[in-house]
């Protein structure tokens, strides 16, 4: 054991008529744990957050978007292979449109209906694993085995809009369609009976109260188009999203249009990452109210022990000798602190998650319970922010130290 740890140590652990020193030094380590522990749950609370919903949104979308406003898209393999290239996992072609359900004495639900390709759908979006009932296959227009045999197309409902019009797996509901039909009596909205042969859970309650998916064909005819509107594209890596889309539009002609999920949900994660950065500055004002008390039960050791300090002194002690001894100090309260601190910090983030102790609507806020998402750098961040603090913490009170004259120090005791 080094002599200045030796002292530092000593003086942490003092008794009897020093005692209030050491309550001070207690209170510093409780006010740093604090800081940390409060500063590492806030920034689990947010990455977990921005984690959780991207991953339901992402899972509930493709990466990137391709459009052309001029022609619609072929729902061939030619014209599929055509977007294939490296770092693009899947491809698959989509068409949206909206519509009016019905199912029974229920309110009628505004739906988005989204036509897809059964057998291409799954390599752009996660609907395969969030199916709960039915299945994808089902969605394939099958041919009447006569000509009087009237067989009626499938559609697949999000569980939670299935719940508000009380639909289930082979009950048939109805669709209103914004495009008009031309008969003797004039222009009337196309009305279509669908069966449900699915429902489909993304986790993401915007997606599954509102969306119903039918076969691409059916949505052709059902909504009076020509072809695809949209190519879907399913990346290697979900962050080289705006990079992809940058360069279709270099290659593209002005006809198509090119957006990709950032872009869609920009709005949200420049929210999400501001309210993370102003809770880890509000909170971090913690850790530095807590390095003051550090300051003050350094500033009010040295006053105690300055008779100390003048016998170190002539005792031979340099005063780089002595500023070690406090900073060594310093640096104790804060390590002990911030070691408490994260340890706690981590338990909590790791039982709040667990046993998800924070739920919450999820009409309101997407998500049925606040998620906990620890990352390292995080904590080292954290970690090393918090020891810097403390570090200086302990400059001037040190530097103090250092100065004391010994002949002064010992005259006036």
């Amino acid at each position: 054991m080094s002599f200045p740890w030796f002292i530092a140590r000593r003086y942490l652990t003092a008794r009897r008529r020093q005692a209030f020193i050491s309550l001070i030094s207690g209170v510093s380590i409780v006010g740093v744990g604090v800081g940390v522990m409060a500063l590492i749950i806030a920034l689990a609370l947010m990455t977990g957050v921005q984690t959780e919903l991207r991953d339901r949104i992402v899972g509930s979308t493709a990466h990137v978007y391709i459009y052309n406003r001029v022609n619609p898209f072929e729902n061939t393999d030619a014209e599929m292979q055509k977007w294939r290239r490296p770092g693009v996992t899947g491809v698959a072609p989509a068409i949206i449109g909206f519509g009016l359900l019905s199912h029974g004495s229920a309110d009628p639900k505004f739906v988005t209906v989204k036509g897809i390709d059964p057998r291409r759908e799954p390599e752009v979006t996660d609907v395969a694993k969030s199916l709960v009932a039915g299945s994808l296959e089902a969605l394939t227009p099958v041919k009447p085995d006569s000509p009087d045999e009237v067989t009626l197309d499938g559609i697949i409902l999000g569980e939670e809009l299935a719940r508000s019009v009380d639909a289930k797996v082979g009950d048939v509901v109805d669709v209103l369609s914004p495009e008009v039909t031309a008969t003797v009596l004039g222009f009337s909205p196309r009305l279509r009976p669908f069966r449900v042969v699915g429902l489909f859970k993304f986790g993401f309650y915007e997606i599954d109260s509102t969306w119903a998916m039918v076969a691409l064909p059916v949505a052709q005819n059902f909504l009076h188009r020509d072809g695809a509107d949209m190519i879907q594209l399913r990346l290697t890596a979900i962050d080289d999203a705006p990079a992809m889309r940058e360069q279709l539009t270099s290659e593209l002609s002005p006809d198509y249009d090119v957006q990709d999920w950032a872009m869609l949900n920009q709005a949200l994660y420049s929210a999400l990452a501001l309210e993370k950065i102003a809770i880890s500055t509000t909170i971090g004002l913690i850790v530095m109210v807590a390095a003051l008390n550090i300051v003050a039960s350094l500033v009010l050791l040295v006053m105690e022990k300055s008779r100390d300090i003048a016998i170190l002194r002539t005792m031979g002690a340099s005063a780089r000798v002595i500023r070690r001894i406090f900073m060594l100090q310093g640096l104790a309260i804060g390590f002990l602190g911030t070691i408490s601190g994260t340890t706690l910090g981590l338990v909590v983030c790791y039982v709040a998650d667990r046993y998800q102790l924070i739920r919450l609507p999820e009409d309101v806020y997407q998500i049925s319970h606040l998620p906990f998402r620890v990352h390292a750098l995080d904590v080292v961040i954290v970690v090393l922010a918090a020891t810097g603090i403390c570090f200086l913490a302990t400059v001037y009170p040190s530097r103090q130290a250092g100065r004391i004259d010994p002949a002064e120090a010992l005259r006036n005791q």
